[in-house]
């Protein structure tokens, strides 16, 4: 089993799946299930279509039973006597030989001696009379006799109980037994024995039609009820040639040919003939009430074969060909002797299948081969080519030798190996773009990745400006942290990954893109690449999410600790967000560049996030971005800030809780303390801050605003002490960052 391996290491697996499939199709093409089959006729029906049989002779001629003829002469079936009356005068005219593409299969129930116990009240001497009469049949027989007609019969699905004995034309097989390869009928209706007996031959007039209802072949032999008879056609081409056997050929894989002397009919497995269609032709029709009445000229059957059958709708012989969507079914069989006569019957060669099963390993080879070389629009000129060729081919044997060459199948297996191949490539680039995706990923937001992999146009240097929201966060104490893991480095790296990537996946998961990590510090952002109407809430919820995942990922290691018999240390985080005008795009250098956000908003984030240990909140946020979000969120104002660097001060607010907390009656009271502690600081009512502050913390049990309390009550003191200037706006410069 090491060759598929070996095979698909060398040409690549996909040529390898390829070349299975090749082998597939040539196992599905010599099976030949019925789809395929389907495919393939039909594709010689559209050939016909486009150059049917040009009828340039008229060997038959069909006698009608028309509805002219049934509506002058009375429904069908006629007396037996009047058809003897046309079987004469067809004779007269010269017919070669007369085959009925009808059957009699009881007798005529206008006989006289029928009559003569059917009539009721009848007298003795008109029953006496009509018994004398000569029997309608035995008339029909004797003219049946004076000419040479061959009687149609069909083959039924249920076996047929008769006492006749005539026997069939003598058959004679050459390469074994053809019964395995002939279409079968459980039963055989025949014509009644005293008509069999006088005919010249017998053959059945049945023919199929293939699936989807078109008749294509008509079988030359059958075997009906266990009896091998050739088709009403066949039968009266050995009549006409005095041929006494008719010669079946075959071998193991099915019928030849049918022949007489004089005629080799080439048939399918099966014994059918391929009929090779003119279209519906009236002038191959003529009337029978014409013929009874005398009214057809001599030179229209002199020398002829002639079919006796039906057009008219109502007795149901109408069928379907590739050239016409309703033909009679004895214009049919009279094609059939037409292909015969003038040797223009459709062939499918025994080495046909061979053939197409060389052109699809051929042409498929040719494209496993050159599907990975060529480019696409060399590869569909290739493949026009092909289809071009193979086509071209098989029209060319179809209207110059009559050879039925299918092209189909070779077109269909090689479109499907190139598709494989198409979709294998496809595949392949997918498979690589997930990994650019999984590699880049790691470091920008799957959105900046997915529309770098879109447009990697925008891979280049420069940048726009944007209103955005900036993020920056960092662990507070984490030197401590990391003395715990100064003999397990490998522990420590643990650690940061467990809690940055929670961190990563809150930014990522409110549509963030993730600029940098800094030790144990993100760098994030919103509003780029792609637009976010909603920017600074989403950054605001993101931080809420954040700081859940800590909380969880601590009591997970807190529950690790104790089992392990470690010490534990909480991680806490900072978080400060600013919103404002950034430039955004790709910073760098000509070999190595990073996306990234510039400007002064970015800085004041930073700023702000180290303030959050100074006043003890996690999230500390700039104005604009508290101005979007105070609708949504519990916000509270903390201070107003000239941070290091920064001449222009900045109100920052501090990001307490969701929705439901700022609605509560806790949250109003406490931020009505909180404005009116601000509100006497900032107007120098040192003492009325102090009490406010002391308000504040009697109802703020979880001591979430101690370390904001602590920093105003320092200040105020601080103040009490040495007051500050008469320009004083309550701003307070930061001394550190």
């Amino acid at each position: 089993m090491k060759w598929p391996v070996q095979l698909a290491r060398r040409f690549g697996w996909a040529r390898a799946l390829c070349l299975v499939l090749l082998v597939v199709l040539v196992f599905l093409r010599i099976a030949d299930p019925a789809p395929i089959e389907e495919l393939r006729v039909q594709a010689f029906d559209f050939f016909q279509l486009l150059k049917p049989r040009v009828a340039e002779q008229r060997p038959v001629v069909i006698v009608d039973i028309d509805e002219k003829s049934l509506t002058a002469l009375g429904q069908w079936p006629w007396p037996r006597t009047r058809v003897a009356d046309l079987i004469s005068k067809l004779t007269k005219l010269g017919a070669v030989v007369i085959g009925f593409d009808v059957i009699f299969a009881e007798p005529d129930r206008m006989s006289p001696q029928i009559a003569a116990d059917t009539f009721r009240n009848l007298d003795d001497a008109t029953r006496e009379k009509l018994l004398a009469l000569p029997n309608n049949d035995e008339v029909m027989a004797e003219a049946i006799r004076q000419s040479r007609v061959v009687l149609g019969e069909t083959g039924v699905p249920s076996v047929v109980v008769t006492n006749s004995s005539v026997a069939p034309a003598g058959i004679a097989t050459l390469g074994g037994d053809a019964r395995p390869f002939l279409y079968k009928f459980p039963g055989h209706l025949r014509n009644i024995p005293l008509l069999a007996k006088a005919a010249a031959g017998r053959g059945l007039f049945t023919i199929r039609t293939e699936r989807d209802g078109i008749v294509r072949r008509v079988p030359v032999v059958m075997q009906a009820q266990g009896e091998i008879l050739p088709s009403l056609t066949f039968e009266m081409l050995r009549v006409a040639t005095g041929a006494s056997t008719i010669l079946i050929r075959s071998d193991a894989a099915g019928i030849q040919s049918v022949a007489i002397p004089g005629f080799v009919v080439p048939t399918d497995r099966n014994g059918q003939l391929w009929v090779h269609f003119a279209p519906h032709d009236p002038a191959r029709f003529v009337s029978a009430v014409d013929v009874l009445e005398g009214r057809i000229a001599p030179d229209l059957i002199s020398r002829k074969l002639v079919l006796v059958g039906t057009s008219a709708a109502g007795l149901l012989d109408i069928k379907t060909t590739p050239v016409d969507s309703a033909m009679p079914g004895v214009e049919i069989n009279a094609q059939v002797l037409e292909d015969m006569l003038t040797q223009s019957t459709l062939s499918a060669p025994d080495y046909a299948i061979a053939v197409e099963l060389a052109i699809t390993l051929v042409a498929g080879a040719i494209f496993i081969w050159l599907t990975p070389i060529l480019g696409p629009l060399l590869l569909l000129g290739l493949g026009a080519l092909i289809v071009a060729l193979l086509v071209g081919t098989s029209w060319y044997l179809f209207t110059q030798d009559r050879l039925l060459i299918d092209f189909t199948f070779p077109v269909l297996s090689s479109s499907l190996i190139y598709l494989s191949l198409i979709f294998a490539n496809f595949v392949s680039e997918q498979a690589k773009r997930r990994q650019i995706r999984s590699a880049f990923g790691q470091y920008l937001s799957p959105t900046l990745v997915e529309q770098l992999a879109q447009e990697p146009e925008k891979l280049v240097l420069g940048g726009e400006q944007r209103d955005m929201t900036i993020m920056f966060s960092d662990v507070r104490g984490f030197t401590t942290i990391s003395e715990i893991y100064k003999d397990d480095p490998q522990g420590l790296t643990s650690l940061m990954n467990s809690f940055l990537t929670p961190l990563t996946n809150a930014i990522i998961d409110r549509k963030g893109t993730i600029d940098k990590y800094m030790g144990d510090a993100i760098m994030a952002f919103w509003n780029a690449p792609l637009y976010d109407s909603s920017h600074e809430i989403n950054a605001c919820e993101a931080a809420l999410d954040m700081l859940d995942r800590v909380e969880q990922l601590n009591h997970t290691r807190k529950q690790q600790a104790e089992s392990h018999a470690k010490p534990f240390i909480p991680i806490h985080i900072g978080i400060g967000i600013n919103t404002g005008s950034c430039v955004v795009g790709n910073m760098g250098s000509d070999l190595r560049f990073d996306y990234s956000v510039l400007g002064d908003s970015v800085n004041l984030a930073s700023r702000l996030e180290g303030q959050c240990k100074t006043y003890g909140v996690p999230i500390i946020v700039g104005s604009k971005t508290a101005l979007a979000a105070k609708e949504k969120f519990a916000v509270l104002e903390i201070d107003f800030i000239a941070v290091k660097g920064k001449k222009e001060p900045e109100v920052v607010y501090a990001i307490m809780g969701r929705d439901d907390l700022a609605r509560s009656s806790h949250f109003q009271h406490w931020r009505e303390l909180n404005v009116k502690m601000l509100s006497c600081y900032r107007s120098r009512d040192w003492i009325g801050a102090l009490a406010a502050i002391e308000e504040g913390r009697a109802a703020d049990p979880d001591a979430r605003l101690a370390t904001v309390f602590k920093v105003y009550s320092a200040r105020i003191h601080a103040f009490q002490a040495a007051p500050p200037p008469d320009d004083w706006q309550g701003a307070y410069a930061l001394e550190t960052k």
